[in-house]
């Protein structure tokens, strides 16, 4: 007995098949929470490895274990990075049910825009309309980019 596949009656998915997934409340909000909590935690790293330039040591394996004994236990380094990596995860997630085309632009260019606002909020000096100039354009651009997903 020889077995017939009727490859007529087998769906394959395609860019053309597919319904594009909708742009809902939830794929906003968990964007801008991925954003928030990669953009407002840069500052906070970088606070928390003051002093990591100046570890010295006499061997490179020397160097490394300073370093990662600088690091690791220091809560102001570790604490951020931990909501930093916790933003990776809902990050992840967010891919699971939101276009690829969407949610890279936006949560990689509102980081930027989370970073200078935490920065700014800590007294960092920023380079004033320049700054100011370029956020408003990354806000303006992903306002866009979402639109241009839901219409």
């Amino acid at each position: 007995m020889s077995k017939t596949i009727d490859f007529t009656r087998i769906s394959m998915d395609s860019p053309e098949n597919t319904a594009p997934a909708s742009v809902d409340i939830y794929a906003v909000l968990s964007i801008l929470l991925v954003a928030i909590m990669w953009g407002a935690t840069n500052p906070f790293i970088k606070r928390g490895s003051i002093g990591y330039n100046e570890l010295k040591a006499d061997s490179k394996l020397g160097q490394l274990w300073l370093e990662v004994r600088f690091l690791i236990t220091r809560w102001q380094y570790l604490l951020p990075l931990v909501i930093n990596q916790l933003g990776s995860i809902v990050y992840v997630l967010t891919l699971q049910r939101t276009e690829l085309s969407l949610t890279v632009p936006m949560a990689n260019s509102l980081t930027f825009v989370f970073t200078a606002i935490t920065a700014r909020l800590l007294g960092e000096r920023q380079s004033g309309w320049k700054i100011y100039c370029g956020m408003t354009l990354v806000i303006l651009g992903t306002v866009i980019c979402g639109l241009d997903k839901m219409l």
